[in-house]
């Protein structure tokens, strides 16, 4: 619940408010629930950056840390045991969202180790050791959309594992992630599976895309300056919104219905990197335009916040865009941005960036684990 009419008018328009964030301190300090109760928080998305950054304040996990070295547990082990304590304390606080909306939201996310991005086995053994260890209704297991990851989508899904799907960038990926999803649900009806119990969100990262499209367009001059002015801050709304035409053209087909008469629930589409990079753009911009229904939009607390203050939604932005959104991109193109490599090139970044964390993560928790046994 919130008392602030900007967000309660997201929700009314049926965007689900979850926040991109979560740390130890945050769950001790009854700060996850304040949100939960004030801001209409009803989701929490993690990854290895905003655990990395959580980790490094080594007081708030000195306790567990002290307990992991006395163990002698691995780093590896130590990592796992902290984070998914973590996400097992989040989804406790949320459990009584999930149950309201029917599993729906009240979801809590974690990522698979990113250095196995490229690694579909070891991408599926790690999901089901995830599920396992948190061992909580309410847990989504996030899998990169890369080439490798698609097919263990598929597979965690026919496990009857819910699943975050994260990193996509272009529009082919996210319909190569679609029937991906499509294909779990049914292997996992096919097995048996109680179908009606998988969630599944699609998260389609957002301003990253505008950071490098912009960049881009700074570097042409000549003739086409002003064009690629005129294009700068539209390229990442304009994808996202295409994405959802993805999304209703997948989800009214046949196949989608059949599943559907059986229990399914969509794969949801979840705008991810909505923070506003560039201090030129409206600090709420990558929120209020693209409200839509069956749609979740993740935000760190300061775009929740900035929306919560001054957030103008005026109903569904992305209802008859189409052709608008298709002409920016097609722009793109003539002016020799090609798509195919943006997309390539964001979704290694993406990957990449990850998996540095990840290390600076081991590093902290080494660090941290060597002070504990002195």
């Amino acid at each position: 619940m919130t008392d602030s009419a900007p967000l309660k008018a997201l929700a009314d328009n049926g965007v689900s408010i979850w926040l991109d964030d979560l740390s130890r301190e945050r769950l001790t300090s009854g700060n996850l629930q304040e949100l939960i109760d004030t801001k209409g928080v009803v989701g929490v998305t993690t990854n290895p950056s905003i655990f990395q950054v959580a980790l490094s304040d080594g007081e708030s996990y000195s306790e567990q840390v002290a307990q992991l070295a006395a163990d002698k547990a691995t780093l590896d082990d130590a990592v796992t045991a902290m984070t998914t304590q973590d996400v097992r304390d989040a989804c406790d606080v949320l459990l009584p969202v999930f149950e309201a909306t029917d599993g729906l939201d009240g979801r809590v996310s974690i990522e698979v180790d990113p250095r196995l991005a490229h690694d579909t086995d070891r991408t599926v053994a790690q999901a089901k050791e995830l599920r396992e260890l948190v061992d909580r209704p309410n847990l989504l297991v996030k899998i990169p959309a890369t080439v490798e990851g698609l097919p263990a989508i598929t597979r965690v899904l026919a496990e009857g594992i819910s699943v975050n799907v994260t990193l996509i960038f272009s529009l082919d990926r996210y319909r190569a992630v679609m029937n991906a999803f499509l294909t779990g649900v049914e292997q996992a009806r096919e097995r048996g599976k109680d179908i009606s119990t998988l969630e599944s969100v699609a998260s389609f990262f957002v301003s990253r895309v505008d950071s490098e499209v912009d960049k881009r367009l700074d570097a042409i001059t000549g003739e086409h300056a002003e064009t690629a002015t005129s294009l700068k801050g539209k390229a990442a709304i304009a994808n996202a919104r295409l994405a959802y035409q993805a999304y209703e053209e997948v989800f009214s087909t046949p196949r989608w219905k059949n599943l559907e008469d059986d229990g399914a629930k969509p794969q949801r589409p979840l705008w991810a990197s909505t923070g506003v990079k560039d201090p030129a753009y409206p600090d709420t911009m990558y929120v209020t335009e693209l409200v839509a229904p069956g749609t979740v939009n993740t935000m760190p607390e300061k775009t929740l916040d900035a929306v919560k203050d001054h957030g103008e939604i005026t109903g569904n932005t992305i209802a008859g865009t189409y052709e608008e959104s298709s002409e920016v991109l097609d722009a793109l193109e003539r002016l020799g941005i090609s798509y195919s490599d943006l997309t390539a090139q964001l979704e290694k970044e993406g990957v990449d960036k990850f998996a540095k964390a990840w290390e600076e993560l081991l590093d902290g928790v080494r660090s941290e684990l060597a002070k504990a046994t002195r």
